[in-house]
């Protein structure tokens, strides 16, 4: 079935998307062939700069290093998903007293970055005599700073659902609670799942930034690798970039899984069909309560 709103290519624009898709290639060929060219031409795939990766000792310590990563990084997660659902539902309120503070902590939240969150828990709070570990200013941080990203994808994802939804769960009796609970989070969070995946993939990624405050992770072991003379620095960051990338491509990947399954579950589309059915037995209603002719003491006196 051809979409309504999609044109279907000619024999010039294919032609047109074939030259593009080539040029495209090649560039990003003669990119790859221009750094592989420097890199040989510096020297830097000789046996020496990477004779510190044959040791043994030192892939057991990237290995704790990418242990501590994804602890972090685990309950930073968590914690910002929890923290996200209740900013939404707050920013969702009827009540003002409840709405404004939420707001509020939301914007301030967003606006704070990261590593200066991360500072002032780890060399801030010390000054008021509250010690706190490099481990939790990195979890505390990227929480703080996610779930209020989070929180605002999924207030414009549960906002952006036709407003039948929320009528449909009300003319089944459901509370309030319960159409947010069982209609329209599950809907917001299928729908804002690449935005949540990718959100947590840039929560992955700043837990590089607990180097600065001495949590030992990947990027302060490549660190450390590179600052002494004659050390491998850019083949550490290689190494270190390549592990990087990796993990982003295995969430991506589950992300990616979890959305097929989501898409599949009959429990969403049981869900979905009762809704459908509740809001064209409510749109029958009132169509032929307009049809119905009035009746006598229906009319003015």
């Amino acid at each position: 079935m051809t979409s309504v709103l999609f044109d279907v290519p000619g024999p010039r624009a294919r032609r047109r998307n074939m030259t593009l898709a080539i040029a495209t290639v090649v560039l990003v060929v003669a990119v790859i062939a221009f750094l592989v060219w420097r890199l040989s031409l510096t020297n830097q795939f000789s046996p020496a700069k990477w004779n510190v990766f044959t040791y043994s000792l030192v892939w057991t310590t990237i290995g704790e290093m990418l242990l501590n990563t994804l602890r972090a990084f685990a309950l930073a997660a968590v914690l910002s998903l929890a923290l996200a659902f209740v900013l939404a539902i707050g920013r969702l309120s009827d009540h003002a007293w409840v709405r404004v503070p939420v707001t509020v902590i939301t914007e301030l939240f967003r606006a704070v970055p990261v590593l200066v969150m991360m500072m002032i828990l780890y060399y801030g709070l010390p000054t008021l005599g509250i010690k706190v570990d490099p481990f939790w200013a990195v979890v505390i941080a990227l929480m703080v700073y996610n779930g209020s990203v989070l929180a605002e994808a999924l207030r414009a994802g549960i906002e952006s659902l036709p407003r039948g939804q929320g009528e449909a769960g009300y003319a089944i009796g459901l509370r309030k609670s319960g159409v947010m609970a069982l209609i329209l989070l599950p809907q917001a969070v299928r729908a804002m799942l690449p935005v949540i995946i990718a959100q947590l993939v840039v929560t992955m990624k700043d837990t590089a930034l607990g180097f600065i405050i001495t949590y030992q992770e990947l990027l302060y072991y490549a660190k450390l690798l590179s600052s002494q003379q004659g050390r491998p620095a850019l083949q550490a960051a290689l190494v270190i970039g390549g592990i990087y990338i990796v993990m982003c491509l295995i969430l991506s990947g589950i992300a990616k899984w979890a959305e097929i399954k989501t898409r599949r579950s009959p429990k969403l589309k049981a869900l979905a069909a009762d809704n459908a059915a509740v809001m064209h037995e409510g749109t029958d209603t009132e169509l032929i309560a307009a049809q119905r002719p009035p009746r006598q003491t229906d009319l003015p006196h």
